[in-house]
């Protein structure tokens, strides 16, 4: 497990450190996982792609709040986006996952994407919500307590070599494209956008 201290730091140097970790989805159906691949940041009311910018409102409240927590959210009013919330409590800031390396559950994943295409299956936020059935009711979950049905965690074969990271622009936004707060491993065939 990730303790909550990990989050309690600077959100870039998480942006960072969540490259690699496992996201470890638990249902009713089975478990899911996969490795981080892409993430990018969202922090302050200065940053005018975080929701916070317009202030603290109902949809944004998630932001402010402890840290280590889930952020879901749903865009387009159909696809459900997540986040690992970052920082002190009060601060907005947070983490959006945006591609993962598919691991455990793999024949659960494709069924819920409706797709045998291992490659589409976790490479874009909306699709890894899809893939491991994350949704709304997941919102304000703790990703660090081992009982949470969703579980941010360490690679138990630490033994990968030193990871190779782009840092670029983050993706569909209008608004803050000069920060380079998007980061993935470079040569994943995994990520969303290359």
């Amino acid at each position: 497990m990730l303790s909550v201290a990990f989050y309690s730091r600077p959100t870039l140097q998480i942006l960072e450190d969540l490259i690699g970790k496992v996201l470890i989805r638990k249902s009713g159906d089975g478990l899911t996982s996969g490795i981080i691949v892409e993430a990018e940041a969202y922090r302050g009311q200065d940053d005018p792609a975080s929701f916070a910018s317009r202030g603290r409102t109902k949809r944004s409240e998630m932001l402010y709040g402890p840290p280590a927590r889930a952020f879901v959210y749903l865009t387009y009013g159909m696809h459900h986006l997540f986040n690992v919330v970052t920082e002190q409590e009060g601060f907005p800031a947070a983490v959006l996952i945006r591609a993962l390396e598919p691991l455990e559950g793999m024949a659960l994943m494709q069924q819920r994407r409706k797709t045998d295409d291992v490659l589409n299956l976790c490479s874009g936020p909306a699709k890894l919500c899809q893939a491991l059935d994350i949704d709304l009711a997941l919102n304000g979950v703790s990703v660090s307590s081992p009982r949470s049905p969703l579980i941010l965690i360490e690679r138990t074969n630490e033994d990968e070599k030193r990871k190779d990271l782009a840092w670029r622009p983050r993706v569909g936004i209008r608004e803050g494209r000069d920060r380079l707060w998007r980061v993935y491993l470079k040569g994943s065939p995994f990520v969303s956008v290359k």
